[in-house]
């Protein structure tokens, strides 16, 4: 592993540009121009990525339509025995997809990923895919540009909070420039990476996503990665379809989801021996599979899922490719072949889509039959059933497609989808294969659907008067005296609050000139408020302090609708905890 180089330069070393660099820009100025050099460099890196693929393929499988039976049989299995040796004895951090390994290095490893990462996630990947290996070029693609971006903070020595969000700047990156969409890697990067977003983190991220989208536009062209027919929704009543759709694809993602997790740790259980022909045995079942009649399962699909766009399947056939595809992406993904889940995730999702509208439209002619629409919207579904991010997968389909009439059956299909994805299976795709490997990183779904603390939830009915602060120091006392707690709470004017004890009362009333306001005699700090709508939390940062808190109306700020102590915070959060 390389060594870590986040410690502070020694005195006359090189890197001089970047101290004159960070006397002239702010860190975080500083940052944002670094995300756009991190997206340069990420989207040449996928570029060259790319091009590694289509050279794998075409001298493993060969330049022409339709390889030779040897060639599917040969290629994918003599390459898997290859990547078994380069994953087990050079790049053992490649297995797998990317995701959980560019998590990990925010939340365990303070942005650190070497760079031999990249280097054996670009070899393994190409030669995996090219060969016909059923995975994708994406989640490589954002571990590759997470890998980059951590290497260039490290050369940078940039401090350890930095350090943490290089990766997913990266990742963003490395994946937006695959999709060639940057709106949905954004969205992803944050939704299930970061799971947080602050102006400086969004605006470092979109740099970097729409930087490398540029780069790899600058070469490869503008073109989306497919060939988007006209899709639209004429009535109503296919929202029927689309629901159905959604269901068939939440069941199909669960089944998706249990093999993975099932299988997965299983193999990995078995003797060292046997991880070296996995990848081989794996390829070899991919071969038959497209030896039999459906080389379409081989390799990420992207030329078959823009066919079932333009109707060049049967509905019957796009149902057996969906079904062959899961069982493909199952072999490969639990050998431990280095590749990505989005692809064929798109695939199935496509073809399960188009399966269902042919279908639909046989059973009743009179529905609209636009296979481009069925196969986006099924892409949506799946998306949201099996790696379980629904704001990317609508977003997703939304930036592929650039048509927004189709966002209704896209909402609805999806919303089932992940619902029934969610009511079978509780933890995501990736949380699970995350606890597999050992780690307990932090599930985005989880904290998005756990219960929240609130400052009404902890708080108390005022009990004692309030004074104001414009109340006579003779007046405040005589109210003070009705109180039962020495603390009492000063309402001052024209908004704000203090505190005083019963013992201050009595001290300013001796020293006091008649006549004179509670108000000018005070000398203590203001009491900071808070609102019953507050997470609960807030509140910890006034009770150690303020032994008194109001919580006031939003709408009028000396209106006063509780209070909390130290004691009423602590004994709400010792409440939740057994619940």
């Amino acid at each position: 592993m390389e060594e870590d180089q986040t410690g502070p330069l020694p005195a006359g070393v090189a890197f001089k540009p970047v101290s004159v660099l960070r006397s002239v820009f702010r860190e975080d100025r500083f940052f944002l121009i670094l995300s756009v050099f991190i997206g340069i460099f990420s989207g040449l890196s996928v570029v060259c990525f790319r091009f590694a693929i289509d050279w794998c393929s075409i001298f493993l499988l060969g330049s022409g339509a339709e390889p030779s039976r040897l060639r599917l049989f040969l290629a994918p299995t003599l390459t898997g025995l290859l990547i078994a040796v380069l994953v087990i004895h050079f790049f053992p951090l490649t297995r797998g997809s990317g995701v959980n390994q560019t998590k990990a290095a925010l939340y365990i490893y303070n942005g650190y990923i070497p760079l031999k990462t990249a280097i054996g996630k670009f070899i393994t990947s190409a030669l995996a895919i090219g060969s016909g290996q059923s995975l994708g070029p994406e989640d490589p693609s954002l571990q590759i540009g997470a890998s980059l971006a951590s290497v260039i903070g490290r050369r940078l020595h940039l401090s350890r909070d930095r350090m943490r969000l290089i990766a997913p700047v990266g990742a963003a990156a490395g994946l937006a420039a695959a999709f060639n969409a940057p709106i949905s890697a954004v969205l992803f990067v944050i939704e299930e990476v970061i799971g947080r977003w602050t102006a400086g983190i969004l605006g470092s991220v979109v740099l970097s996503a729409v930087s490398s989208v540029v780069i790899v536009r600058w070469f490869l062209g503008s073109e989306s990665l497919f060939r988007i027919p006209p899709v639209e929704l004429e009535r109503p009543s296919e929202l029927i379809a689309y629901v159905i759709l959604g269901i068939i694809g939440g069941f199909a993602s669960v089944a998706f989801a249990v093999g993975v997790s099932f299988f997965r740790p299983r193999l990995r259980a078995l003797r060292p021996w046997t991880h070296y022909v996995q990848p081989a045995a794996a390829g070899l079942l991919i071969g038959i599979i497209a030896m039999l009649g459906a080389p379409q399962v081989m390799g990420a699909g992207y030329v078959y899922m823009d066919e079932a766009m333009h109707g060049q399947f049967t509905w019957q056939f796009l149902a057996i490719l969906a079904l062959l595809k899961i069982v493909a992406t199952l072999l490969s993904f639990v050998s431990g072949t280095p590749g990505g889940m989005f692809a064929p995730t798109l695939f199935i999702g496509a073809m399960l889509g188009a399966a269902v509208g042919g279908a639909g439209h046989a059973l009743f002619p009179h529905l609209t039959w636009s296979p481009g629409t069925y196969a986006l919207v099924g892409m949506g579904v799946l998306f949201a059933g099996f790696l379980r991010a629904p704001m990317t997968s609508v977003f997703m389909v939304l930036e592929v497609s650039g048509n927004y009439s189709i966002i209704l059956p896209v909402i609805v299909a999806n919303t089932f989808a992940y619902v029934i994805s969610r009511a079978f299976l509780p933890t995501p795709i990736f949380d699970l294969l995350s606890r597999q490997d050992g780690l307990e990183l932090p599930s985005m779904e989880e904290q998005r659907e756990e219960s929240i603390l609130r400052v009404e939830d902890a708080m108390q009915p005022p009990s004692d008067p309030v004074l104001n602060g414009d109340d006579t120091i003779e007046k405040a006392n005589r109210i003070s005296n009705q109180a039962m707690q020495d603390m009492l709470l000063v309402r001052l004017r024209p908004s704000g609050w203090a505190s005083v004890t019963k013992s201050d009362l009595i001290a300013l009333l001796q020293n006091a000139k008649g006549g004179q306001t509670l108000e000018s005699l005070l000398n203590a700090d203001p009491v900071p408020s808070l609102h019953p709508d507050q997470p609960l939390d807030m509140a910890l940062r006034y009770v150690d302090r303020w032994p008194l808190v109001p919580v006031v109306n939003r709408a009028d700020l000396s209106e006063l609708e509780g209070v909390i102590t130290e004691r009423d915070v602590l004994e709400r959060y010792r409440d939740f905890g057994g619940e």
